[in-house]
């Protein structure tokens, strides 16, 4: 394959070279679970989604790890707030997530490690770091990375050291933590258990019980699944410091290769404002959806190239929405003219030259859109002069580009009957524990009833109790 992509590092396009040929290694930033997925939060892994079907059509293999981060500061200081453990709240966004990644059609990553579930491989990593120069003990309970120990320190963002003023995310600035660093620049590897915080957020490890830093579960992670050095890492633009810059720092000084091509999104912006929850202009996916198919949404962020901006504003979504409503329409009509030949399986087309070429040239989705266009007016044509050679060609080939894209009109309905199917089942299944809690409540056998809304409610179910009877939402 001919794929080239920008790499943040050089500054310039790159040719995928695949360490192992026949074989992409990705590694993709996921979310942190401490509040509801929003489009800006989504946009990466839509964009990814795109990658890995424009690889898996170029018959690579792929190995593609997207992290969860379901331990920080921001989950604790959340979970205090709202009086639940944080490992529940952490589930709870969780399972928001999970729910939006499959709204959105998106395929699913090989693996989705914790960064809980890895504390001996952070743990490893640190004292490796130690033991090679590194990293150090404040004696306190916390370790940190000598940012002068690592030459390159700086390179991912083009930045001297000399110019920074920390490396720490802002908000993981902790005055306590601070005082046990040789320069204001070092970042935490470990971070000591402090008397405020659950002791179940804290595990054992050489320098007493703690957590560890933001940045240590990615290397410690991409290591485990892709290996010391693999081809892709990815990610919002928002990462690149210090998360980004952080993590191949100790990744290198660990003696590893790391990340070959450094690939990273842009945001989704609101009146030229990036999209977060500081600025409370947040969209989230679940509101979006209550007046638009998820299909449009998809459309909305995959459609713009992944390096560029995209400003959201009242016409985005409505302009998404004509846009796909004439492509499901042409194949709706192609389809309902051939008849069951239409809606067979989709074939491995041969791909137009061009629109290989707009995705080989760094994702280029507008080029790639605009061929889809092309071809379809084509199709047209043939449906105007009942050509059915012509229209069965031009179908198969709009609907193989559009299924790289994953906008695939077929592949949607299908999607949104499983969900209706799947929402249908769920329906039955709650309503008959609901009935079971209402014959409890009826007995007053209340222990009974409360064990039933306890189990509805670990498995992400609110139950309301109205003057109309019962009911239940998702939580």
């Amino acid at each position: 394959m001919e794929l080239r992509l920008y790499d943040t590092l050089t500054q310039k396009q790159k040719p995928l070279e695949p360490l192992r040929p026949g074989h992409v290694g990705i590694y993709l930033c996921g979310p942190t679970v401490q509040g509801d997925p929003h489009i800006g939060h989504l946009r990466a892994a839509v964009c990814f989604d795109v990658l890995i079907r424009w690889l898996q059509r170029c018959t690579m293999q792929v190995t593609y790890i997207r992290n969860i981060t379901d331990i920080d500061d921001k989950i604790l200081i959340r979970s205090a707030e709202e009086g639940i453990p944080w490992w529940q709240l952490a589930q709870h966004f969780e399972r928001a997530f999970e729910r939006s990644y499959q709204q959105l059609g998106l395929i699913p990553p090989t693996y989705e490690p914790h960064a809980t579930a890895h504390i001996p491989e952070q743990i490893a990593l640190t004292e490796r770091l130690i033991n090679r120069g590194h990293a150090y003990a404040d004696g306190q309970g916390n370790v940190y990375f000598d940012v002068h120990s690592e030459p390159t320190y700086g390179s991912l963002t083009h930045q001297a050291l000399d110019d920074m003023r920390t490396t720490e995310d802002d908000n993981d600035l902790d005055a306590a933590r601070e005082l046990g660093k040789r320069d204001p620049r070092d970042f935490a590897l470990w971070k000591a258990a402090k008397s405020a915080e659950p002791d179940s957020a804290a595990w054992d490890s050489p320098w007493g019980r703690g957590r560890p830093g933001w940045h240590l579960e990615c290397s410690a992670m991409s290591r485990k699944y892709l290996g010391e050095s693999f081809d892709i890492h990815g990610g919002g633009i928002d990462l690149r410091f210090p998360h980004h810059e952080n993590e191949a720092a100790q990744s290198h000084a660990a003696g590893w290769g790391f990340a070959q091509i450094w690939v990273h999104n842009a945001w989704v912006t609101q009146k030229d404002e990036k999209m977060s929850k500081s600025l409370g202009n947040t969209l989230a996916l679940d509101t979006l959806l209550e007046d638009y198919p998820a299909v449009v949404v998809r459309f909305a962020l995959c459609t713009v190239h992944y390096r560029s901006m995209i400003e959201w504003s009242e016409e985005t979504l409505p302009r998404a929405q004509a846009a796909w409503e004439k492509i499901s329409a042409y194949v709706a009509t192609s389809i309902d003219y051939l008849g069951e030949e239409g809606s067979s399986q989709l074939p491995t087309h041969d791909l137009p030259t061009s629109f290989v070429a707009s995705l080989d040239d760094d994702l280029n989705v507008a080029g790639a859109l605009a061929v889809i266009y092309e071809r379809m007016k084509i199709g047209r044509k043939a449906l105007i002069d009942r050509d059915r050679e012509t229209v069965s060609r031009e179908l198969s080939t709009v609907r193989s580009m559009l299924d790289i894209l994953g906008l695939d009109p077929v592949a949607w309905q299908a999607h949104d009957g499983d969900s209706n199917s799947a929402m249908t089942a769920l329906d039955s299944l709650v309503s008959s524990l609901i009935e079971a809690r209402n014959v409890a409540r009826s007995e007053k056998n209340w222990a009974r009833a409360d064990e039933i809304r306890d189990q509805l409610s670990q498995a992400g179910v609110v139950i309301e109790d109205g003057a109309q009877g019962s009911t239940w939402r998702l939580a």
